[in-house]
This record gives structure tokens, sequence and C-alpha cells, in this order.
């Protein structure tokens, strides 16, 4: 029952923030490549960020980052100051139109993300509590088999690999999924009756775990 709650909270809690006006559109066309020029500048930038954090400390590859940015914007001001001086015309400042830009967070914006986080933090909490207390044996087992692979996961790559790995799968598999949909949905349909038939015979199997039904009124 609780369970129940705490999930129906995350559901509320993200259906208020995708009623927010933050574009969710715009990350949907980034991950799922419909402009291909902006999304490959993202993705590459995005990579070869992480990579240069891999490779060096992240203070030393913001710092770059940051000196590469300025020496860009820098000498695009001052071209632009002397072209405007030998035209001997008024164009304003270069950057004008991205300085007007509103960088503000509303106190409503704060506090949707936040009610989001927590009900995700509930969430999360409750379901490890119930995992860890064996409130049900073969769910509890299996988070035990997951761990053990996370074991092995850990000794083949890092923290780092892993990010990078997850960043690629971002702008990859769900244009990959998207492609081939339906040939998808059907091998993880059949997946998922295999493994729904393989936890229903091991529930069976094995009685521990399960709760004991409540005596009525009638019975005593």
């Amino acid at each position: 029952m609780a369970a129940a709650l705490k999930l129906e909270d995350i559901k509320i809690a993200l259906l208020e923030l995708k009623n927010t006006p933050w574009n969710r559109q715009e990350l949907e066309s980034l991950i799922y490549w419909r402009d291909v020029k902006k999304s490959g500048i993202v993705f590459g930038a995005g990579l070869i960020t992480l990579l240069a954090i891999a490779c060096f400390s992240v203070i030393s590859v913001f710092a770059y980052l940051s000196i590469m940015a300025l020496v860009c914007t820098v000498s695009f001001r001052i071209y632009k100051t002397v072209m405007a001086a030998i035209q001997k015309t008024s164009e304003g400042h270069p950057f004008k139109e991205y300085l007007e830009i509103d960088l503000t967070i509303s106190q409503e914006r704060v506090q949707q993300v936040t009610s989001v986080a927590v009900a995700h933090l509930n969430g999360f909490t409750a379901e490890l509590r119930r995992l860890f207390l064996v409130d049900d044996l073969v769910d509890s087992l299996k988070f035990g088999v997951i761990l053990w692979f996370m074991t092995y996961i850990g000794a083949w790559f890092n923290g780092m690999t892993l990010v990078m790995l997850a960043f690629v799968s971002l702008f990859t598999l769900p244009k990959l999924y998207e492609s081939n949909k339906q040939s998808i949905d059907s091998y993880l349909d059949l997946v998922r009756s295999k493994v729904t038939e393989i936890t229903d015979k091991v529930k069976v199997a094995i009685p521990i775990g399960k709760k004991a039904p409540v005596e009525s009124d009638k019975d005593k």
C-alpha cells in the first residue's frame, strides 16, 4: 500500500513537471536527432567534454573550456567592433540578443523540480527498504542478482566510463528503438512473459515471503 502511494506521488509530480513550460520537446528533438546538425553539435561537444574529464581533472577541463569560450567571444566582439568602425555602421553589441535572455529561475519552477526530486527520493528509499527487509522474497532475490551483476560491471568499468556509455546510449538507443519499434517490442514482450512465468513458478515453489491471510471475525 505504501509503495503504491509513493508511486502515485511520483506520477503526480511528473505530471506537474510535464505541464511546465520547460520545452520537453527540445530534449526529445535532440535525442531523436530531429535536427541532425543541432544534435550532432550537442552530442560531439558533450562526448569531447566527458573524454576530457576522463583524462584530466574537472577543474582543468572547466578552466580550459572557459578560456576557449572567452577567447572566441572576445575575438568576435573585437572583430565586430573593428568592422563597424571601418564600415561606419552602428550594429550594436554582437551578443545583445543573448544578453537579453532571461536566465532567472522562478520560485514555482524550483518548487516543481523539488517536488519531483522528493517524490523520486521517497519512492527510492521505500523500495530499498522493501527489498533489503525482504517484504517479498522473490523481489529481494532478484535484487541480489542485480547487485551481483553490478560487481562485475564495477570491475570492468569505472564511473566515468559508465557516464560516457550512458551519454552515448541516450543519443543512440531512443533513435534505434524508434526505427525498430515493432520488432523490439515483440522481443521485449517475449522476454517479459518468460520472466513473469519464471517468477510465478518461483513464488509458487517458495512459500517464504508470502503474506499470511488475515483472519476474519467469522473464522475466529
